[in-house]
């Protein structure tokens, strides 16, 4: 008997459409482990099946289906999906069938980066119930927060820890324990349950510091949103640098999502000057409530974020998240680029500013090789961070491991380790328990 289907990884099927998520195996990217987990009960809770995906396995598949022109986290990315389905399809035989399957990939606007990959990798799409949406959207924006949230506690106390590989433990669990509360009570929206457990955990999480351990240099990371944020990708950078002395703050999730909603509140209030100068009355009409709509949404994130990073941070000290608008403001008293430019060049320069104002001892900017955002931040802060002698470092990416890697991150070190001996550090420094 024919299969009903005939698939194979080099004809993919043709159609394309929206489908409801219910009775499909939602696929969820590794790009940041714990948030992926999250997310992924998150849909689970609302009634989809949703795995994540295995990373960085397929990356020989991804360079294969690709012209060696995109960026490396479109490789990694879609080496995962064809990795996946090519294990499907060989344990499944001709019940296998592609239609079974959704891959869940945000996108934002731009020229390239994590958020455009979709356009070249899908094969279907999926969306929640309509009047489910909401409930679906504030759930796995606390997901993120709290992904968020896990992560900068590990970056906290591994440097300090009482004994080594205590505090990877204690987060895979952490991420477990909060894995099984998104599937219980995400779709609920019911977080207080949430924010309890959260601060459990950070309670327990502050005895495995180490009180006798001096205060190590700071560190900070922006760049693209992909490789920053995949280990696998970066080759565990903030681990290495931890080898090497320095206490790390990467650049969270929730920013990019921030910066997201922050882009279409800004573009949407031009897109109303503009029709303010035309008298276009309409347009107008239409703009305010989009205005009002993005504007609500930003609101909810920002104070959700803040909520949840103040009950994390009554028992252990962490470095909290920054304002987009207060990144635009600081960027536009600089003068040295715009949000105008929607890339996450904006975001990077902006960020390594901060870094810079709240006292860090250095700052990596992490992006693919050939990558045109990445390459512009080093461009315009290289100059910028020499007049203010912090040290900087650019880390780029394609797969490869460069031999002179260890031997610019060892520099590198040197000189954040003489920045800290000269200036000390302003952000979070390390307190003992009462």
């Amino acid at each position: 008997m024919k299969p009903r289907h005939e698939n194979n990884l080099d004809s993919p099927p043709e159609r394309i459409g929206k489908f409801q998520l219910r009775n499909k195996t939602v696929l969820i990217p590794a790009m940041n482990r714990i948030a992926a987990h999250l997310i992924a009960a998150t849909f689970r809770s609302f009634g989809s099946n949703a795995v994540v995906l295995q990373t960085y396995a397929g990356l020989d598949l991804g360079k294969k289906y690709t012209s060696g022109k995109e960026c490396f986290p479109c490789q990694v990315t879609l080496g995962d999906i064809l990795l996946f389905l090519k294990t499907e399809q060989e344990q499944l035989g001709a019940a296998f069938d592609p239609e079974n399957y959704l891959y869940f990939l945000p996108e934002s606007d731009g020229p390239c980066r994590f958020g455009m990959y979709n356009k070249f990798q899908r094969s279907l799409e999926g969306v929640i119930e309509k009047d489910r949406m909401l409930d679906f959207r504030k759930a796995s924006y606390i997901a993120v927060v709290v992904a968020d949230i896990l992560e900068r506690l590990l970056w906290r106390i591994r440097p300090y820890e009482t004994r080594e590989g205590i505090t990877d433990d204690f987060i895979e669990s952490a991420m477990r324990e909060m894995e099984m509360f998104f599937e219980a009570h995400g779709a609920g929206n019911d977080f207080g349950r949430i924010l309890d457990e959260l601060e459990n955990i950070t309670g327990h999480a502050k005895t495995l510091i180490d009180p006798a351990i001096p205060t190590k240099p700071l560190v900070g990371i922006v760049g693209e949103i992909f490789l920053r944020m995949h280990v696998n990708s970066n080759q565990d950078l903030i681990r290495v640098l931890e080898r090497h002395g320095a206490e790390v703050v990467n650049s969270s999730l929730a920013e990019w999502v921030n910066y997201i909603s922050y882009g279409q509140l800004r573009q949407n209030r031009i897109n109303f000057r503009l029709s303010l100068r035309q008298l276009n009355f309409g347009g107008l009409k239409n703009y305010v409530h989009k205005i009002i709509s993005s504007g609500a949404d930003l609101l909810y994130q920002e104070i959700t974020q803040k909520q949840f990073y103040n009950r994390a941070t009554r028992l252990i000290d962490f470095e909290h998240d920054h304002k987009v608008g207060h990144l635009e403001k600081l960027l536009r008293k600089e003068d040295i680029f715009t949000f105008d430019v929607t890339t996450e060049t904006c975001l990077s320069i902006a960020a390594i500013l901060q870094f810079v104002k709240e006292g860090y001892n250095g700052v990596v900017n992490v992006y693919p090789f050939t990558c045109m955002p990445g390459m512009t931040t080093s461009a315009i802060v290289k100059p910028v961070m020499n007049r203010r002698r912090v040290p900087y470092l650019d880390t780029p990416y394609d797969g490869s491991f460069q031999p002179g890697r260890e031997t610019a991150i060892r520099t590198f070190m040197h000189q954040v380790s003489q920045h800290f001996q000269r200036h000390g550090r302003k952000g979070i420094i390390q307190k003992q328990a009462a």
